[in-house]
């Protein structure tokens, strides 16, 4: 008993050095989230985030008062503000963590990336949540009543963090179970964002890629599959200044530009050569995927893979054409970080299970509560593991690492070898020296001249 004390209060000090480091105070007011009086919302806040690290449900914590020291109306009043501006919170929560405590862990090779997808947020047992909808899952094949939970997250390709999310209903009025409350001040943040969740997820996809670069989060690309795979919604985003690299959807309905001629993905990919043998790219073609608003020809990549599920095959579509096959192939495979963060929210952080309010609103809010205790979670893991926060000493070796070229670091391995040689046989320092020499001299000049200097300054000094 006194161990899972002990973990409790472990847990809430992390919680409570977060919310100092992060400036959470700070940034909730920032957000339009104050009170004049009574208990403050950065405490009401850390409640709602420490919920699911403690293991308690909002009941148990706001029971009789309980240990919190606050009653369930003022959860609830702060759940269900319409003033609050949750998507301006997570943005600027987010940019701050990426720019203060990820990105000088970031080398420079790595490709910093925005990923997109949707999952569902089920309401199976509710009959009067606020724009409920009918809301067809994928996977089942079958219809569901909740919403779907639109995310944006960013991604150097060894951390993931959410940087907006938007929960939508149908935007067909005949799927939508409850209708939309009409009683709200339209200015306000609740009004604005129960008008985005109705609209299609294309749209909102495009203005959150928009708030999010505005914020300062930087990337070059944004992925998604093939469900966003639209050529309009691409030439939106490319002309918001980010390239999108997606999985195409096979169907006939979609045409792109190959050799003048208009054909759907399955045309395209009968017309062209494959690569022979089990390779698993197939082949690589470029194409345009329409006009821009100045009427130039948008040209785009389409490169088709092998599917190892089944005898068939997928295409992969990348706006930046500089990037090679391998390139497309690699990067995408990060998409399945978003993956995880969804099974992360839904079986670890209560995702759709915390709360059961009918506001909208408020579950908007909770969604925002999910996204911050991810995180949580992802900065402590890259802390935890990332060898370059043990301080100044790791600094201090990557500089002195970086100083060093490949051309000395290949003339410090031949005087080692040279040393290890000596010991070994009876070959000489000056005929070991003169047969590394013929052999740099022989090279090619552009290689040759750099390394054979950089010998004979290393052996100079042995």
């Amino acid at each position: 008993m006194s161990q899972i004390v002990s973990d409790i209060v472990s847990c809430e000090n992390q919680i409570h050095q977060f919310f100092l480091n992060q400036k959470v105070g700070s940034l909730l007011k920032r957000s339009n989230i104050d009170k004049e009086k009574g208990i403050s919302p950065v405490s009401v806040f850390r409640v709602l985030v420490t919920l699911a690290f403690t293991g308690k449900n909002l009941f148990r914590t706001l029971e009789a008062g309980g240990s919190c020291g606050m009653a369930k109306d003022t959860v609830y009043r702060f759940l269900n503000s319409v003033h609050t501006n949750w998507r301006r919170f997570l943005l600027l929560l987010s940019s701050r963590l990426i720019s203060q405590e990820l990105e000088p862990l970031t080398g420079a090779a790595n490709m910093k990336m925005l990923i997109a997808d949707d999952t569902l947020y089920r309401r199976n047992r509710s009959k009067y949540v606020e724009l409920m909808s009918r809301v067809f899952d994928h996977i089942d094949k079958r219809y569901y009543r909740g919403f779907r939970m639109l995310v944006l997250g960013w991604s150097d390709g060894i951390s993931f963090v959410p940087v907006s999310c938007a929960l939508l209903a149908s935007s067909k009025e005949k799927n939508r179970l409850v209708p939309l409350r009409t009683d709200l001040d339209r200015r306000t943040n609740g009004a604005r964002r129960r008008r985005e969740g109705i609209r299609k997820a294309t749209d909102v996809l495009v203005e959150m890629v928009a708030e999010a670069m505005a914020s300062g989060i930087q990337a070059s690309h944004l992925m998604f599959d093939s469900w966003f795979a639209y050529p309009a919604t691409i030439k939106k985003l490319l002309a918001k200044g980010v390239h999108t690299i997606c999985m195409l959807k096979v169907t006939e309905k979609i045409f792109y530009r190959y050799q003048v001629e208009d054909l759907h993905l399955a045309a395209i990919y009968r017309k062209i050569r494959k690569r022979r043998g089990r390779a698993k790219i197939l082949a690589s073609v470029m194409v345009e995927i329409g006009e821009n608003d100045q009427g130039i020809p948008v040209p785009a990549k389409i490169v088709f893979v092998r599917d190892r599920r089944s005898k068939k095959w997928l295409a992969l579509l990348s706006t930046d054409i500089a990037l090679g096959d391998e390139e497309i192939v690699t990067a995408y495979k990060r998409r399945w970080d978003i993956e995880v963060f969804f099974k992360m929210a839904k079986s670890f952080l209560n995702l759709a299970k915390e709360c059961q309010g009918r506001s909208y609103y408020a579950l908007v809010a909770h969604s925002t509560v999910v996204c911050c205790r991810y995180i949580m979670l992802a900065l402590a893991k890259r802390t935890n593991k990332d060898p370059r926060t043990l301080g100044t000493l790791f600094h201090a070796c990557c500089e002195e690492l970086q100083q060093a070229t490949f051309a000395e670091a290949l003339a410090l391995v031949l005087v080692l070898l040279e040393q290890a040689m000596g010991a070994a046989t009876e070959i000489t320092r000056e005929l070991f020296r003169s047969l590394i020499d013929r052999f740099l001299k022989d090279l090619p000049p552009i290689y040759g001249a750099r390394w054979l200097l950089a010998w004979q300054n290393n052996a100079a000094y042995c």
